[in-house]
């Protein structure tokens, strides 16, 4: 069991549908979706990059460096990050909320098991299958932008939760934690 170093953030939608999000370390994003699977985000840092979501709630981002790391949605408005070092915790999200509350109570731990874990690199090849499960996961689901498990799912609603939330302007109805 890892136990990673825990990162709480809470996330504003704004006026022009982009989100602010500020991390308790105090680091903040401006983030943006750019189609379904794709957020670009910048940051108080000077740094700037794509969040993009493969199938089996693996997430990549990639830096405007070129770097790339891969996370991977545990659920609950929680995502681990490379090898365990870091989970986020959306303190915004029913499911952030929730699992601060199970957490608390002991029924989620706050460690991470070794099959939890992201990749530490993917191919392109392999990249471009989990884009194909990620797809036919959301064709078997309606086609409408969501429903697969590998999306969305548990902590607060499927992926077309998320686009009609994201394009609704109301943030009653942002309960996602965007990509990690």
């Amino acid at each position: 069991m890892i136990r990673p170093r825990e990162i709480p953030y809470s996330d504003e939608l704004l006026a022009d549908g982009s989100v602010h999000r500020r991390y308790q370390d105090g680091r903040e994003e401006w983030r943006r979706r750019e189609g379904t699977h794709m957020v670009r985000w910048h940051d108080n840092e000077g740094g700037s990059g794509t969040d993009e979501l493969l199938g089996r709630r693996i997430i990549k981002r990639q830096y405007a460096d070129g770097r790339v790391v891969y996370g991977r949605d545990l659920g609950y408005g929680r995502t681990v990050w490379g090898q365990g070092e870091s989970v986020m915790v959306n303190r915004t999200s029913f499911g952030g909320r929730m699992g601060a509350v199970l957490g608390g109570l002991g029924l989620v731990a706050l460690t991470v098991t070794a099959a939890q874990l992201p990749p530490e690199a993917l191919s392109v090849e392999e990249e471009e299958e989990l884009r194909r499960q990620q797809a036919a996961a959301q064709n078997s689901s309606g086609g409408d932008g969501g429903g697969s498990s590998d999306g969305g799912g548990e902590d607060g609603g499927d992926l077309s939760d998320l686009d009609d939330a994201w394009r609704s302007g109301d943030d009653g109805g942002w309960s996602d934690d965007d990509f990690g």
